[in-house]
Order: structure tokens, then sequence, then C-alpha cells
């Protein structure tokens, strides 16, 4: 097969969560062991660090793998889901893995794979480790896919585990109250591993504490730490939290053995995120005169923060290029949406896409006006045609809308 046949039948030969939704979801992790013992068990060949978390756990896992290839090493990052390419996903100090190495996976595996019927992402998973198995890494961040307990990553043991924080998401899978969703995402926390907790609330810290000391494993709040942020060129204000769970990480690997992390090494690191790891979506600008802004916030915790900056910036007319998926509570999501902006409603072009107009109809319950487009590109075209130099053009609500535009 080639590169494009073998995406071609990852994506349609098994459910893939990110555009299927709950039809897509496994809670079980027999298939990735399976899929494991099959590879001769990649993941105990590479020391890794685990990062979970509702929100800022790609920008964590971005931060981590920037410092650490800043400090010379050979670093694995394992991301999801992918904006615009499916190698970005699977990548070594920056770059994404080969087509090649994708295609020759599948096609030695493909008997095994479809014997088995492994989830497109258990099978992404086991693409990742082998892959940063075979190429020797120093080490490799995992980023969480959905949840951690019963997440198809959580077969590592890891020198480090994250979790950033707890929002009211995802909750048909891990539980309707921030106690039962810290659960789900503490399950990453391993027998006498530490663990870094990003930010905590009345109802999480305890649930946190509890697992620790059930797996007698040191645990670390970033919350703790005291000291000056460095600068960091992932621009959102809502980074400062990411940026200290990441400072709080790095000072806890630096007291395990043969791992030397100068503050140079951490401040050259955060300065070069996006150019040492390819990130993008996190409140990139886009253009100027009219100013353009996107961001993948997409639940209410994240686009509060979001939202929040947007009331700092600079504009005569704020034009809202939304989409969302239609697993979302809009109704907790719409009312944190300013009424005096004008709105482009579109739906993303993946199965879960939420359809413009019953997005339009809950917005106007909301107070939100605007129009329908078919299109994100639609909707965003005519937010370029109908903004003056000095507004300001926000495009986001999903994901896959602001992969659609980039």
């Amino acid at each position: 097969m080639t590169y494009i046949e073998t995406l071609q039948w990852m994506f349609e030969q098994l459910p893939m969560y990110q555009r299927q939704g709950k039809t897509a979801f496994k809670k079980d992790l027999t298939n990735t062991i399976a899929l494991a013992q099959q590879l001769g068990h990649p993941e105990q060949q590479f020391k890794s660090i685990h990062v979970a978390g509702t929100n800022g756990k790609g920008s964590v896992s971005h931060m981590l793998a920037s410092i650490l290839q800043s400090s010379g090493y050979k670093v694995g990052l394992y991301t999801s889901p992918h904006l615009k390419d499916f190698r970005e996903r699977i990548k070594i100090n920056g770059e994404q893995i080969q087509k090649e190495k994708v295609v020759e996976f599948i096609s030695t595996h493909k008997e095994f794979l479809e014997r088995n019927r492994l989830s497109f992402f258990e099978m992404t998973v086991g693409m990742a480790f082998d892959y940063f198995s075979k190429e020797q890494v120093d080490i490799a961040v995992i980023e969480v896919g959905l949840g951690g307990r019963l997440d198809s990553t959580n077969i590592i043991t890891p020198l480090l585990s994250v979790i950033t924080n707890i929002g009211l998401d995802h909750t048909e899978f891990l539980g309707h109250t921030l106690e039962l969703i810290a659960g789900e995402k503490s399950g990453i926390i391993k027998p006498e591993i530490p663990v870094v907790i990003g930010e905590t609330l009345e109802e999480t810290k305890p649930v946190f504490i509890q697992k620790a000391t059930q797996n007698n494993a040191p645990i670390h709040f970033a919350e703790d730490l005291e000291c000056k942020l460095p600068a960091c060129d992932l621009k959102g204000s809502y980074q400062q939290f990411n940026i200290r769970t990441c400072l709080k990480s790095i000072e806890v690997l630096n007291t395990l053995n043969c791992w030397d992390i100068s503050q140079q090494n951490i401040e050259k690191g955060l300065k070069s995120v996006v150019s040492s790891t390819q990130l993008r979506g996190r409140w990139e600008v886009l253009g100027q005169m009219p100013k353009i802004i996107t961001d993948t916030a997409h639940n209410a915790e994240g686009l509060t923060l979001v939202l929040n900056q947007l009331t700092n910036e600079s504009f005569e007319n704020l034009h809202m290029v939304l989409g969302f998926v239609n697993d979302k509570d809009l109704n907790s999501i719409l009312q944190l949406f300013p009424q005096n902006a004008k709105y482009y409603f579109s739906k993303p072009d993946v199965p879960r896409g939420l359809p413009a107009k019953d997005l339009h109809q809950q917005a106007k319950q909301q107070g939100l006006k605007g129009d329908v487009f078919l299109t994100v590109q639609d909707a965003f075209k005519a937010a370029r045609q109908e903004a003056s130099e000095n507004d300001l053009i926000y495009i986001g609500g999903s994901t896959f809308t602001v992969a659609e535009i980039l």
C-alpha cells in the first residue's frame, strides 16, 4: 500500500474516536497489551514521561520535549489528535515519523491488526512505541489520548507522571463529576513513580493524594512552585499554568538519576517550543490587519481562559468563526461567548461535526447573532471580507475547525 492508502485503511477499517465519537471508544487495554506483546514490548525499551489532564496536556508535553531537546537528548513525542497530517502524532526531536515507516508498520502487522480488531488509536500507540524503541530515543514524552486509567498509552511505566488539571470534558466516558474524572486521570499514577499535579480544585486534590498514597508515589504540586516564570513562545496567557507545571516536572526529573537539565536549557527550550516541536494552534496569530487568532480550546475550562485573553486585545469589531463537534455541552460553552461579536457558524468536516444550523439555533438562545455557512472555509472567507483592518477574527470551538484553517 502507498502512504495515502495506508492512512485510508487506518481511518476506515476501524473506528477513530476523534472523528466518530463514542461509538469508536474502547474502555479496555486488552488489545493494546496484546499488540505490545506482538511487538516485543517496545514500551519497556525507552524511558518516558506520561502526561494526562483535561486541558494543557498537549502544551506541557511539547514544552517538556523542547526542553529535553535543548538539553541534548534524543526525544520522542507522542500526542493526539493531529491537526493536518497524521504523522504529527509521532515525532523525534521535532521531526515527524517518515511516511515509509508508517506504511512499513501497518503492512508488517496488518493481519494481526485486522484479526484482533484494533482501534485506530490502539494501533497508533503501538506504532509510536515501536518507532521510539527502534530509534533508541533517550526519553519519550507520551500524551494520554482520553482519560488515563484505560487509555492505550497507560501500558508504560514512566519515570514521571504528570496531570495538568481536571475539567468537565468527555463526561460520557469519564464521569459527570470532577472527582470521578480525577479518579480516571489519576489512573496513570504508578507504584513508587513520582507524579506532578499542575492545578488542583477542592474536589480533585484529595483524589490525587489518595491515589498517590495507595501507590507510595511521591506527589508534587506545581502550585507550590514559587519563581519567576521564564519567557515562552507559546503566547496564550493561560500558558502560565502549563509553564509552571512543566518547570515542576523538570525539577522532579532532575532529582532522578542521570538527568541534568540546566536553567539555561529550560529557558532555551521554552523560548523555542514551536520551532523545536512544530506545535500549532495554541493562541496562534495567523495574520494582521485584521488580526487573526486561532486556538484549539474546545471545552468550558479552556475556552474561559482563551475568551478572557480576547478581552485584553484591542480591536474595533470582533468576528468569531465557530464550529463544534456534536458531543459538547453547548449550553455551558456558548454562554461564555460575548454577545457583541459577529458570528460565522460552520460545521467541521468530520462525522462528529455539529451541523451549523443546529449551532446557530443554540447560539441564538444565548443571544449570539450571526450567519450559517456550509464549510469552515466559507465562514472564514466571509469573516475576512467583512472585517476591517482594525477588527479581530477569532477561529475556534474545535480542534477540527482550527485544522481546516491551518
